[in-house]
């Protein structure tokens, strides 16, 4: 308890809210080439040190605590204390997503928060590597990490870059090991399946979705997202027309990729003695059975085909093993008025994670995973099986996310406010020195 003590005394008796301030206004303070800017920036530096050095006089462990009121609340640093006595160590790598997490269009106009790029200079600083675990391309995310983090981060060698849900990973300053494209270690089959619906997607569209979607850049998933703005009515209808056609079209790519013309299918009706002599057995088409599959597989993907009047006839028990067998190895993801996926699921984050933390040198991670989709929670999952880290999600992450971050330490947070969670690691490693 003395040290929940210590941080009483240090919120009750000291005006951090004030220091807060100052230590916000002097690290995110922007480069104006005026002297007067820099006096101003001057003068606060001296009273934000004034501050401190009145809590390191009265504290033995001073230096620790001033860090910690200088950039965390009350709220925020008993979280951190509470951490650090259930789990008894540092966070030593951040897994972070990006939309969503680090950056939402509805709270921060699609960038990165000052205040958030800094935090996360300091724990650079701090030698704590940071693995960027996206669904986005490699060029999409090493363009706004150099412009938020900087060349000398990205490039520092204790950066990775987990893309495409974890079909590659990029680490520079690593040799041989920079790039890893982990999607050619698949088998034919699945690289078959891929490379005939990334060529049909949309020569073969209907001229509506040619007209209102186009395809993400990726080297492997096929990523169709809308040319509305995300979020809108319209990207909605057109996102949700693109999962039907996307699904469908991935069921003929596997009925023709795999040995099946429907014999499975048809024998069974042979066997079955209700059928009317001479009448011809219907069997469905692949992507009526694709269909029943991924709806079966994900409630989301199940709803949007009931309310567009898609919903197959055929249920997922009726579906070969022949096409299961590949379903069963490639997902379907579809993310609200924003994409329509097909990925590996051979080929998640999680490999991308691990694969990032082998060239990184991370040998027991005990890592900070945040992020908002299906595709987070399986990192979140891997990291609570192997005691390897802590969990955090905004508040308006999937169902199923909150269900596993409020279940396990509570760490949501407002909308565009990643910096909340980033601020309460900071303080938790900082408590955990102590120990040392």
């Amino acid at each position: 308890m003395e040290r929940y003590d210590l941080v009483y005394r240090l919120y009750d008796e000291f005006d951090t809210k004030t220091l807060r301030e100052y230590q916000e206004f002097v690290d995110v303070f922007p480069p104006i080439d005026s002297r007067v800017a820099l006096e101003h920036w001057q003068d606060a530096s001296e009273e934000l040190e004034s501050r401190k050095d009145e809590i390191r006089s009265a504290f033995a462990a001073g230096e620790t605590l001033a860090e910690v009121a200088a950039r965390t609340t009350r709220d925020q640093a008993f979280t951190a204390l509470d951490l650090e006595a259930r789990y008894g160590r540092a966070v030593n790598v951040l897994v972070l997503d990006v939309d969503e997490t680090l950056r939402s269009a509805g709270g921060t106009d699609n960038e990165i928060p000052r205040d958030t790029l800094h935090v996360l200079t300091e724990f650079h600083e701090a030698g704590i590597p940071i693995v960027i675990c996206t669904g986005q391309t490699l060029e999409n995310v090493k363009g706004f990490a150099i412009q938020g983090l900087g060349s000398e981060i990205v490039h520092s060698g204790n950066l990775s870059i987990v893309y495409e849900t974890g079909n590659g990973v990029f680490t520079p300053g690593h040799g041989a090991d920079t790039k890893q494209l982990l999607y050619e270690d698949l088998d034919a089959v699945i690289r078959d399946v891929f490379d005939d619906v990334r060529a049909r997607v949309l020569p073969d569209a209907p001229e509506d979705l040619r007209r209102g979607c186009h395809l993400q850049g990726n080297e492997f998933n096929v990523t169709m997202k809308p040319n509305y703005e995300t979020g809108s009515s319209r990207a909605r209808e057109i996102i949700d027309d693109a999962l039907v056609y996307m699904i469908d079209l991935l069921g003929g790519a596997v009925a023709e990729t795999v040995d099946w013309s429907g014999a499975d299918t048809t024998e069974a009706a042979d066997e079955d003695d209700t059928t009317e002599a001479g009448e011809d057995v219907d069997v469905p088409e692949p992507s009526e059975y694709a269909r029943a599959f991924y709806a079966a597989e994900d409630p989301e993907i199940r709803g949007v085909l009931e309310q567009g009047g898609a919903y197959p006839d055929v249920d997922r028990s009726g579906v070969p093993d022949a096409l299961a067998d590949v379903f069963e190895r490639i997902d379907v993801a579809y993310y609200e008025a924003d994409a329509a996926e097909i990925a590996s699921l051979e080929l998640d984050k999680v490999a991308g994670v691990e694969r990032a933390l082998s060239v990184l040198d991370v040998e027991d991670p005990f890592a900070l995973v945040m992020g908002d989709s299906k595709s987070d929670l399986r990192v979140m999952e891997w990291v609570a099986r192997n005691d390897a880290g802590i969990a955090a999600a905004p508040e308006h992450a999937s169902k199923d996310v909150l269900e596993h971050v409020l279940g396990s330490d509570e760490l949501v947070f407002d909308r565009g406010k990643s910096v909340d969670v980033l601020r309460t690691v900071y303080a938790l490693n900082r408590f955990a020195r102590l120990d040392r």
